[in-house]
């Protein structure tokens, strides 16, 4: 019975304490409160993460390693930037977790703040009795009064530290499982800007970046000249923002400045006569398209992003989960505007070999000196900018590396897992029929034409 009382007593004592610092009511946005029959509080957390096993938190739990300082100041403070970097990176995080983890860490330091206190509380008693029992025989220590309450308070204020330390250790695994997975702040500068481009353009444009569209072997396609002079369709979103910087200097303050666009682009791919059937090459297609304006001061700067652009590159790919190779360009396979070209390839097991997917090139102030791009210093005076520019996506060859490296041998095709939230499949499977096939006479093998009968 005494042992039930002191039980119920501790507990009035802790809850009283909780709801002086405003944790009772906070925790019933995300938890159920349940008082067992002698007394205990278990706090039931509705959390994201419950589930998710944090092997880091593991490691310190088991005296491996200090527990990790995150910096939860910015997190609380800049609680809506915190988001936007979330949303953005498209984590397994939700928006409102954040939220939760906020309330989390602030009930924490709450009852950390608390425990804190009683563990001082608990000090100037243990101190007390101590004096205590030095100013009093031991046959009449027990008669004082003064005595008998420091031990029942230091026997509440032991059990309310129990109560806590409990409540602390459950705190702080929900916020370490949910924290350790926000994302890095992100630098203000790494932000891409996007930006759409036409797709008919000027051929000064072209020449500027160092694609010529009137020589003999020229793969753009021009309009009409009779009609429509010097018109002609964009091969890469690259001319396109080219143009949008030609003639226009950029304020220091804004370098270096990295934008990317989604187009639609035209070549003269297939009349060179090479690999005329399949995706591979193909007259019209889409391309997700990464270009950057940098300062040139150092002459380290546009080497410095194409670096980065390479990085992105591989980024994807591995997420996509192919077999891919960079490949350092030699001289002899650079074009006119690259400085330094890097192609990137996949293996494609049907053509049995690597095929270019990609590539980025670090064209200096080649372009920028043919179109006029320049930047800005503090003091007024302007300089010729450098260019750098890398393709992120280009979505026939993509395709044809994510079917044929993901096919099984029933024909049916692994979804990468990046991609399964927007495909909402994990795998697509061989059709039981051809709903369309093509019979016309641009084909490998001709299937037999039906008589023609006179009726």
């Amino acid at each position: 019975m005494k042992t039930r009382r002191r039980f119920r007593m501790a507990t009035s004592v802790l809850m009283s304490s909780l709801r002086g610092i405003g944790v009772i009511s906070a925790l019933k946005s995300s938890a159920w409160c349940c008082l067992s029959p002698c007394g205990w509080t278990k706090v039931i957390y509705r959390c994201s993460s419950q589930n998710l096993r944090c092997s880091l938190y593991e490691h310190v739990r088991e005296g491996y390693s200090h527990k990790p300082k995150l910096d939860m100041t910015r997190v609380c403070n800049e609680t809506d930037e915190v988001i936007d970097d979330l949303v953005k990176r498209k984590g397994d995080l939700r928006r409102e977790d954040v939220g939760e983890i906020v309330a989390v860490w602030r009930r924490l330091q709450e009852v950390r703040k608390r425990i804190a206190s009683l563990e001082e509380q608990k000090r100037r008693i243990s101190a007390a009795v101590k004096t205590l029992v030095e100013q009093h025989d031991k046959t009449t220590l027990s008669d004082s009064v003064a005595y008998r309450r420091a031990r029942e308070e230091g026997r509440n204020v032991r059990v309310t530290l129990s109560q806590l330390l409990l409540q602390e250790t459950e705190l702080e695994e929900i916020h370490y499982r949910q924290a350790l997975r926000l994302p890095n702040r992100t630098h203000p500068d790494v932000g891409f800007i996007a930006m759409t481009v036409p797709d008919l353009l000027k051929g000064a444009v072209f020449e500027g970046c160092g694609i010529h569209p009137y020589s003999h072997h020229s793969q753009v396609y021009s309009l009409d000249q009779f009609r429509f002079p010097d018109l002609n369709l964009a091969g890469t979103g690259e001319v396109g923002i080219a143009g949008y910087f030609m003639d226009h200097a950029v304020n220091w303050k804004d370098l270096p400045v990295r934008t990317v666009c989604s187009s639609t682009c035209y070549r003269a791919e297939t009349d060179t006569g090479r690999e005329t059937w399949g995706l591979y090459r193909v007259h019209h297609f889409n391309k997700v398209e990464m270009f950057g304006v940098t300062a040139d001061e150092s002459g380290e700067e546009s080497d410095q992003m194409l670096q980065e652009f390479v990085s992105l590159q591989k980024e994807i790919f591995s997420s996509l989960e192919l077999h891919f190779r960079v490949l350092d360009m030699p001289t002899q396979e650079l074009g006119p505007p690259a400085y330094r070209k890097y192609d990137i390839e996949a293996w494609m097991p049907g053509r049995g070999s690597f095929g270019e997917i990609s590539s980025a090139s670090n064209c200096t102030d080649y372009q920028s000196r043919r179109l006029n791009i320049l930047y800005e210093r503090e003091g007024g005076s302007l300089h010729y900018a450098h260019t750098v520019n890398a393709t992120a996506c280009a979505i026939p060859r993509i395709m044809i590396a994510i079917l044929e490296t993901h096919q099984n041998m029933d024909g049916s095709v692994r979804i990468p897992q990046a991609l399964q939230p927007y495909i909402d499949m994990e795998v697509i499977h061989k059709p039981e029929y051809l709903p369309l096939k093509y019979i016309g006479p641009n084909q490998p093998s001709h299937q037999l034409r039906p008589t023609t009968t006179t009726r």
